[in-house]
Formats: structure tokens, sequence, C-alpha cells
């Protein structure tokens, strides 16, 4: 039972801990876009590669003086 008085105070100081981190999240707009980051990620930024001339075209073309 001695136990108890340690962790009663243990558990509702980490209690409030986390509540506080909640409500700051919340207050610094943390939860304001849910949508967004995962929309993002599937967005692909590399253009596709164009393709280069290959082997057989390369030294086929000759220049015309």
């Amino acid at each position: 039972m001695n136990i108890l008085v340690i962790l009663f105070p243990l558990a509702l100081g980490l209690g409030l801990v986390g509540l506080l981190a909640f409500f700051w999240c919340m207050r610094t707009g943390q939860f304001a876009d849910l949508e967004g980051p995962g929309w993002r990620a599937l967005q692909d930024d590399d253009l596709p590669r164009s393709p280069g001339p290959s082997a057989d075209t390369a030294g086929s073309q000759t220049e015309i003086p």
C-alpha cells in the first residue's frame, strides 16, 4: 500500500504532462492539416527522364559543313 503513495501522484503527473502536450499541439497548429502531408508524399516531383540518344543513332549522325 505504500507504493500507492508514489504511483498515484506519478500517474497523475504523467497524465497532466500528456494533457499539456496535447493542448500545446492544438494551440500551435500541429493538427491543422491532417491530409496534406499524406498527399505530398504521394506527389512525385521528379520529372520522367527523356530518352537520350541511343548508341546506334549517336554514331550515324554526321555534320554537314
